[in-house]
């Protein structure tokens, strides 16, 4: 069976035995990850990562990613994650007088130049991965402060990144939507990232699409899933998850009403 850490800590150990994982999330604060047994694959809609044993990773807030974890092997897929919220990051900047002196627009997923400070670092939070082990809330403080420290020491323009505390600014609706319409999140958080209410989201929509958002995104994913099964002779069974659909069967019925046929038959 597979585990994952699920107590409130801001350090995490993930743990998944023999099979498989795939999923998607939306990433609410930054993440510093280590990858220490499997692979890790992400794509955050315009490019895709690998992440072997003993690669970093610092994945931005605010942003959609879908992920496939990969054990070896027999063996087990492990990570460490460290996740740095906005009242850590905002006590550090008042404490050490860091500020954002600009506005990143680089990738979602970083990789941050390696130091073999990383490794002491996650080395250092090996004793509390044990099962049933939480840190303290005092000592994890520490924690964090010290990545923090690390990093902006070895990647100093993160800062950028790490002291940026505005939200989401109203942004280009159809240039995202036509990145990220393969996710399957709620209509909020499609309107939070776009910098909109709800509301606003839904009547912008339809002024630059003449639909509403549900109907576009099936019919988009629709369109994408024509395109894969019959130009890159994907399986159906592929790439209705991949596109944002539930399950097969609504899949395959909304496909056969859209394009007459089932998608196995294309």
């Amino acid at each position: 069976m597979p585990r994952e850490s699920e107590n409130s800590s801001k350090i995490t150990y993930s743990c998944y035995f023999t099979r498989t994982r795939e999923g998607e999330q939306f990433v609410p604060e930054h993440v510093f990850s280590y990858q220490i047994s499997g692979t890790l694959t992400m794509n955050d809609g315009q490019k895709k990562y690998a992440f072997n044993p003993g690669d970093f990773r610092f994945i931005r807030r605010n942003n959609l990613v879908k992920f496939l974890k990969q054990p070896p092997p027999n063996g087990e897929f492990k990570s460490v994650s460290v996740y740095l919220d906005q009242e850590t990051l905002r006590d550090f900047s008042i404490q050490y007088g860091y500020k954002a002196t600009s506005h990143y627009k680089g990738d979602t997923i970083i990789i941050p130049k390696s130091e073999p400070i990383f490794k002491s670092y996650m080395d250092s939070l090996l004793p509390y991965q044990q099962e049933g082990i939480v840190i303290n809330e005092k000592l994890q403080t520490l924690k964090l402060r010290e990545l923090l420290l690390i990093l902006l020491q070895s990647n100093p323009e993160l800062k950028d990144v790490l002291f940026d505390f505005s939200e989401p600014g109203k942004i280009d609706l159809e240039g995202f939507m036509e990145k990220n319409f393969h996710f399957n999140v709620q209509l909020k958080r499609f309107a939070y990232l776009t910098g909109r209410s709800l509301a606003t989201f839904k009547r912008d929509f339809e002024k630059v699409f003449n639909s509403t958002p549900s109907r576009w995104l099936q019919q988009r994913r629709l369109q994408e899933a024509h395109y894969l099964i019959k130009e890159k002779g994907k399986a159906p069974s592929d790439v209705y998850l991949e596109l944002g659909f539930e399950d097969l069967s609504h899949f395959s019925f909304a496909f056969k009403n859209k394009y007459g046929v089932s998608p196995s038959r294309i």
